[in-house]
């Protein structure tokens, strides 16, 4: 069968074939034992392009128009949309279609496991403990006493400094920097990342500035995952600490001593100053700027280029620099607009 999208075979290996049942426990849909579920796919594709041997996708109502022409052999779905599927077409219906169809495409594009070698370019230092199955590209280097967990993917030109200890099952990407930190299992890093450099600490002396050393570490939980070069400031006094399962956004700045809790999202281009916590599921949407010494509450909002000047309560949606509730925010450009428009007496 030829590529279902662009990058396929050259980028992206697919296995399979797999059944319709196979996909029903992927997704954790009961099974019917009907005939159908003995059918084999061979791959996910989007609608327009998806023939019979390939599962599709739709939780978009704009569009619809594709869905009514797909040639797909099956494909998930909502229930508002299940009634739009081609008579031909398996609807796969579920309450959560995009975590589904996420669970689909890894069923036939998993995560490529570590070859388990050893570039013979890499510098492993003094007392390093290598766990088993762990794939170390070339250029890399790891410092004294590092710690590398089973089944870890250390891709090419990395840098782990002495004492670093990195859980199982972890993923670095080139060009990576990591020191002065603890990983978690399960962990990504995406090229260019930088974990554990000095904090941004600095006294003002009769001669100008002073560095303050910077003495606490990074800690990253369980299942973090850090986007392309963004920055995360190891702890003055104390530690910085990211929790499990937060994900960070490519280019996001991280100051010394901030602590996320867990499942927080921190967009692209979003600062974080020092000293600042988030409590668990909080969101910081693109350039949002945070300041030090703040305390931001569980699952509160912050929107795209905000500043964040104050603490913010627990659930709470803000936007607007300085931040204010949304219907606040609304209301004050509402009545600046009304405003605007009144002719001069």
């Amino acid at each position: 069968m030829s590529a279902s999208f662009p990058g396929e075979g050259a980028f992206f290996q697919r296995r399979g074939p797999f059944s319709l049942a196979d996909v029903k426990q992927a997704i954790g849909l009961p099974r019917d034992h009907g005939a159908e579920e003995a059918v084999e796919y061979e791959g996910v594709a989007p609608l327009h392009t998806a023939t019979k041997r390939h599962i599709s996708f739709l939780d978009n109502r704009r569009y619809l128009p594709l869905l009514k022409e797909t040639h797909a052999g099956a494909i998930v779905v909502s229930r508002a949309f299940a009634d739009s599927v081609p008579s031909d077409t398996v609807p796969l219906v579920c309450e959560s279609p995009y975590l589904a169809w996420s669970r689909v495409a890894r069923l036939f594009h998993p995560i490529v496991p570590s070859r388990s070698v050893r570039h013979p370019s890499a510098i492993i230092g003094q007392n390093v403990e290598i766990g088993e199955n762990v794939e170390i590209g070339p250029f890399v280097t790891i410092g004294d006493g590092a710690r590398i967990g089973d089944g870890c993917v250390i891709a090419g030109h990395v840098a782990i400094g002495a004492a670093v200890e990195i859980g199982a099952g972890c993923r670095i990407g080139s060009h990576v920097t990591v020191s002065h930190a603890i990983l978690g299992e399960r962990v990504v890093l995406y090229p260019g990342v930088r974990i554990g450099q000095d904090g941004f600490g600095f006294a003002v002396g009769p001669d100008g500035f002073e560095t303050v050393p910077q003495l606490g570490r990074v800690l990253l939980g369980d299942g973090v995952e850090i986007g392309a070069n963004s920055t995360i400031d190891r702890g003055s006094m104390k530690d910085t600490v990211i929790g499990g399962g937060s994900r960070i956004d490519n280019l996001v700045q991280i100051g010394h001593n901030v602590t996320l809790g867990r499942c927080c999202i921190v967009v692209a281009q979003a600062g974080i100053s020092g000293s600042t916590e988030l409590e668990d599921f909080v969101t910081v949407a693109a350039q949002a700027g945070l300041i030090g010494h703040i305390h931001i509450g569980e699952k509160a909002r912050v929107g795209a280029q905000c500043g964040v000047m104050s603490d913010v309560e627990a659930g709470a949606d803000v936007i607007g620099s300085p931040a204010m509730p949304f219907r606040e925010f609304f209301r004050n450009v509402a009545t600046l607009r009304k405003l605007s428009r009144k002719k001069p007496s």
